[in-house]
């Protein structure tokens, strides 16, 4: 099945006017209690300048702080595996469940897995994952991947949800109240837990000098799974190392206010070394990291804590929706870390912004997203994987923009063609009309009237 681009998949999100409109001001009302938990606290920007720098600074020393964390989990009896890419990781993932004979699996949220497209590779090997988190077990349900990091649902409406939950929770049809389906949800979830014999969860930071690692979660359930399972696999990116623990306290407070607007995470759990009888097993995954490590204008990239501040911000990513963006990270900073995978399949992705800058404005850990950006945009178009027809109405254009008397002919031929011609610009080959209505001509351009009126 080919894939759509974002402005084919936009096309058809924003038909259901009413729902964009739901969706924009939802993300909105997110992005204004970010504001508001952020201009609580006076230190904020303080926060911000010491993330990036303390980011800045791993980046740098990445493999130093690597070795230093490797050597410190194995020491408190974690067992470290290293994945160069998505593939090697679901196999490492898929041995280990199949030297155990491991049959009932849960997962808390987990970007990682979803870019390394896990529960595919593991419903290949006739293997069920049941997901954990709200969110992402609704879409889980309905055969959806996640539209956004965070809040993997936000695309849905409570009716969908209940629609959902009847067909396959079989609750009363036509209840959306929250808190009915939030409880049938856990009612749900709660035997998986239970019986679980394997946990898998993500990892939001790991600390080089202690070798534990963090898990914030708003609903317990990776501590839930964690803490029923005799086997845990946390997996972890390359790029959530942190030097010392008392850098965490600077992350913590940011991420949650970036992410929601809460001062915190509900649960911000703490693991350092499996429970007697337990084993755990710490995956870290590379897949492509290094490579845009290796990338001056991009390496600040991996500073992303996963918060989504930019999606709740950005103005295109409100009204197309995340499944637009035809990836498992979405949004700007998905925009900038997609096309490092796959420059071909994500080309698309740095011409969905209208690079406003809100998404750099509003970052914890000051990612220049709008830059990286228009320079991915120069990258595309000089590897030659722009379309031709933006190629072409480029060079067009910059003849046009390059030659005054080109200029104000185009101009005089623009005006008279919208005053006695309308057809030729209002029709359906007309991007920009198939949203908006053709403003009407001016009687003449800024640089006429100024001829005239000059004296």
């Amino acid at each position: 099945m080919k894939v759509q681009d974002h402005a084919q998949a936009a096309a058809q999100f924003i038909k259901d006017e009413e729902r964009t409109d739901w969706h924009d001001e939802t993300l909105w009302f997110v992005r204004q209690k970010r504001d508001l938990a952020a201009h609580g606290i006076p230190e904020w920007e303080q926060l911000r300048e010491w993330a990036s720098q303390i980011k800045d600074h791993t980046l740098s020393n990445l493999s130093h702080y690597l070795e230093s964390f490797e050597q410190k989990a194995i020491a408190n009896g974690i067992r470290v595996h290293w994945a160069a890419d998505g593939e090697e990781h679901n196999r490492i993932v898929h041995q280990i469940i199949a030297d155990h004979d491991l049959k009932r699996i849960v997962k808390s949220k987990s970007m990682l897995t979803e870019e390394c497209h896990l529960n595919e590779y593991l419903i290949q090997k006739g293997i069920h994952v049941v997901d954990t988190d709200l969110g992402e077990r609704i879409v889980q349900l309905r055969k959806e991947a996640p539209s956004h990091i965070v809040l993997p649902a936000i695309h849905l409406k409570k009716q969908d949800v209940s629609d959902t939950f009847h067909d396959f929770l079989d609750t009363e049809k036509g209840n959306n109240d929250p808190q009915y389906l939030t409880e049938a949800a856990r009612q749900h979830l709660r035997d998986y837990f239970i019986a679980s014999e394997l946990a898998i969860t993500g990892v939001n930071f790991a600390i080089a000098e202690t070798g534990g690692f963090v898990v914030c979660t708003n609903e317990g359930n990776a501590d839930m799974g964690a803490h029923t399972a005799d086997v845990h696999i946390a997996c972890m990116g390359i790029e959530k190392i942190i030097p010392k623990a008392e850098h965490l306290g600077v992350f913590l407070r940011l991420l949650a206010r970036s992410a929601t607007g809460q001062p915190v995470t509900t649960y911000s759990s703490h693991f350092h070394r499996p429970r007697e009888g337990q084993e755990m097993h710490l995956v870290i995954v590379d897949n492509g990291r290094t490579r845009q490590l290796g990338r001056a204008d991009f390496r600040n990239s991996l500073k992303c804590i996963r918060c989504a501040a930019c999606f709740n911000t950005c103005p295109v990513y409100r009204r197309s929706g995340g499944h637009s963006y035809h990836t498992a990270v979405a949004g700007p900073i998905g925009s900038i870390l997609n096309p490092n995978l796959d420059m071909k399949a994500n080309a698309d992705l740095p011409f969905a912004s209208t690079l406003c800058g809100s998404c750099s404005n509003v970052c914890p850990v000051k990612i220049d997203i709008h830059e990286q950006l228009y320079k991915w945009r120069q990258v595309i178009v000089q590897a030659g994987y722009a379309p031709v027809s933006k190629k072409l109405g480029m060079e067009g254009m910059a003849a046009v923009l390059s030659s005054p008397a080109l200029y104000h002919f185009s101009g005089k031929m623009g005006r008279t063609t919208l005053k006695y011609a309308p057809f030729l610009v209002n029709n359906g080959f007309n991007p920009w009309y198939k949203q908006r209505d053709m403003p009407a001509p001016p009687a003449e351009s800024f640089g006429e009237w100024y001829q005239k009126n000059r004296s």
